[in-house]
């Protein structure tokens, strides 16, 4: 289907190719990330779940006779598939009974009920977790480094980048959110902010069904903002949290983070586990992460101004942007985004491994200043690693808001954002 004025995303190809090998294809991400675009751009017919035309009749339908909305030109997109959650198990059984690929694709911006369905879909079902636009898709990066080649061991030349700190900071307060992208600054600020309105007010609750306090959501959304790209646990998410609200306990603190979870509001970013050559132990502890840093800037009401006049905290949500780009452009290259930190304070903002067993180390730094710091780290970590069990790192790599990508003559990569894509 034609979407006017669609800007193409990288998870379009991703969702034709898993089109091909599945029945079925269950599309995942943040309310307004657009799995709704990309997921209609490939379908040839659709039921969009709430549209308030016709939503009384769709859940009447699922309840008496869920196949009648499976009807339709294949792939046949169900749009927020949850909130009829039969429609799973309608649509895994079809995809068994028609025997062919390509049949469905569902979306959904939360996880339901772990009781809400009878069967996993395993074998039948595939699924592609969407983020927010990266710079690349907003046209922001200019995409002359790509992932690929770095891991492909493809040289690079010198590049410039027109990417500078200042829209750097204004692209983290905005935001990967593709119906911002086009507006003027300050109603795409303003959509960031709404965003986060909705979340306290509104989403938080419908997900379970459990009233939220919209005031202890907005304080927890405060705390993990504050924490942004750390390790800060729970017991520091409790105290930070305590300064205002002293009634929480840590049972309701894990109710509250799960819910953030399951409407993909959060995306913590697991530790990587290496072979190493010595026995230092390695910090299991996961970084705090929103699914896109504007989120952060939103609920601390921080304007692109304010990030420029704080660059320990700009530092951080620079840190959470390119950890948002890099998932999606490793997305594409069939790998995951980790991060690493030893007892002795040796660390990579970024490991980045693919399933065929290569990997990369990658630190962020805002400023020139810090990238002799960075690469230096990188070597440590690279030596430290146990090559015979997990390979040579295929590049070690520090993303800057710099002017130009080049590699150093020690063979690290330094590339500003604004030039990378996947």
């Amino acid at each position: 289907m034609e979407i006017k004025n669609y800007l193409p995303r990288i998870g379009d190809a991703l969702l034709a190719k898993k089109l091909k090998h599945s029945g079925a294809v269950l599309v995942t991400g943040p309310k307004w990330c657009g799995k709704t675009a990309t997921s209609s751009v490939a379908a040839k017919s659709v039921v969009y779940m709430q549209d308030p035309d016709k939503a009384k009749g769709y859940m009447m339908a699922a309840d008496t006779q869920p196949s009648v909305l499976l009807e339709g030109a294949v792939p046949h997109l169900i749009d927020e598939w949850q909130t009829a959650p039969v429609l799973w198990d309608a649509v895994r059984f079809a995809v068994d009974q028609r025997q062919q690929t390509g049949q469905f694709i569902l979306t959904g911006s939360a996880v339901p009920l772990d009781n809400a369905t009878l069967h996993t879909g395993t074998g039948r079902i595939s699924r592609l977790a969407m983020h927010t636009m990266s710079l690349y898709e907003s046209q922001e990066s200019n995409g002359k480094i790509s992932l690929r080649d770095l891991f492909d061991n493809n040289p690079i030349d010198l590049t410039p980048s027109l990417l500078t700190v200042e829209q750097a900071a204004y692209a983290i307060c905005r935001g990967g959110w593709p119906a911002s992208v086009r507006l003027a600054p300050e109603d795409a600020l303003a959509l960031s902010r709404d965003y986060v309105d909705a979340i306290i007010h509104q989403d938080i609750s419908r997900v379970d069904g459990v009233e939220k306090n919209p005031k202890r959501v907005q304080l927890l959304l405060r705390s993990l903002a504050r924490n942004v790209a750390t390790m800060a646990t729970n017991t520091t998410i409790l105290r930070d949290f305590e300064g205002d609200e002293k009634s929480i306990s840590i049972p309701t603190l894990d109710t509250y983070l799960n819910a953030l979870r399951r409407i993909f509001v959060i995306e913590d970013q697991p530790a990587w586990s290496p072979s190493l050559r010595s026995k230092t132990a390695i910090r299991t502890a996961s970084k705090r992460h929103f699914t896109d840093p504007s989120i952060a800037t939103a609920v601390l009401r921080i304007s692109p101004k304010h990030l420029l006049e704080d660059f320990n905290f700009f530092g951080f949500l620079f840190e959470s942007l390119c950890t948002r780009d890099l998932r999606v452009y490793t997305q594409a290259n069939d790998g995951d985004v980790f991060h690493f930190r030893d007892k002795n304070g040796l660390e990579a903002d970024m490991i980045l491994a693919l399933n065929d067993g290569r990997w990369a180390a990658v630190e962020v730094k805002l400023g020139h200043k810090q990238i002799e710091e960075a690469a230096e780290n990188l070597k440590k970590l690279a030596n430290k690693v146990d090559l015979e069990k997990m390979g040579k790192p295929s590049f070690l790599m520090v993303v800057t808001c710099g002017e130009f990508a080049y590699q150093r003559k020690d063979g690290i990569f330094v590339v500003p954002i604004g030039c990378l894509k996947d």
